[in-house]
């Protein structure tokens, strides 16, 4: 049985934390893990800058509100649930996740929490494991499934080189250039046919 892996932001929804920067004018809040690898130094910009703007989970969730999946994004996921068990493995939190999971018919989504205090103000953030994508597939290697992934990301590449076959997806130009071993397409038809090609069964468009 072969697993279909998929990072979240920026393969099938847009990046929350730059939808958040372009509505608050926080320029800095679009770093994202395309720019930064280490996750913690990312987060830990991310948490000094709410604070210092005195924004809190609220604010971020009333903006996931008004976002949508990128287009084409649910067929695609529909096509591989169709053909793969599909798993999204994501950096993102499960306090953000809900309302763009539910235009996207509820995959199973393995990420992170948020630790809010009662006004609502982020004070911290808990890792569900250390590096948990990769060790999401490790794990489904020893439940002896084989396991297909793609992601566009620094923090996604230790999961696509754990992988039977990983994709890079829309990816930028930096992380294309230092991961060249990964396949980079940037359309759903085209991330549709290397999963065809990388699968081990018959499978069509």
């Amino acid at each position: 049985m072969e697993l279909a892996c998929l990072d979240l932001e920026g393969v099938l929804i847009p990046e929350i934390w730059i939808g958040f920067a372009e509505k608050t004018g926080i320029d800095a809040l679009r770093a994202t893990t395309r720019d930064i690898p280490d996750y913690d130094e990312l987060m830990q910009q991310r948490l000094r800058l709410l604070q210092e703007h005195n924004l809190g989970l609220p604010d971020i969730q009333e903006v996931i509100a008004t976002m949508s999946p990128m287009e084409g994004a649910l067929d695609f996921v529909n096509w591989l649930k169709e053909r793969f068990q599909l798993i999204i493995l994501s950096d993102t939190f499960y306090e953000f996740s809900h309302p763009l999971m539910r235009q996207l018919n509820f995959p199973t989504l393995f990420c992170h929490r948020l630790v809010a205090d009662d006004s609502g103000a982020i004070v911290d953030y808990k890792l569900r494991q250390k590096d948990p994508k990769r060790q999401c597939v490790i794990a489904f290697h020893g439940l002896n499934f084989r396991v297909i992934a793609a992601g566009d990301s620094y923090n996604d590449t230790t999961m696509l080189g754990e992988a039977d076959a990983g994709i890079l997806f829309r990816a930028p130009d930096n992380v294309i250039e230092e991961f060249p071993q990964f396949p980079a397409v940037n359309s759903y038809d085209e991330l549709r046919q290397k999963f065809i090609e990388a699968s081990n069964r018959e499978l069509s468009l």
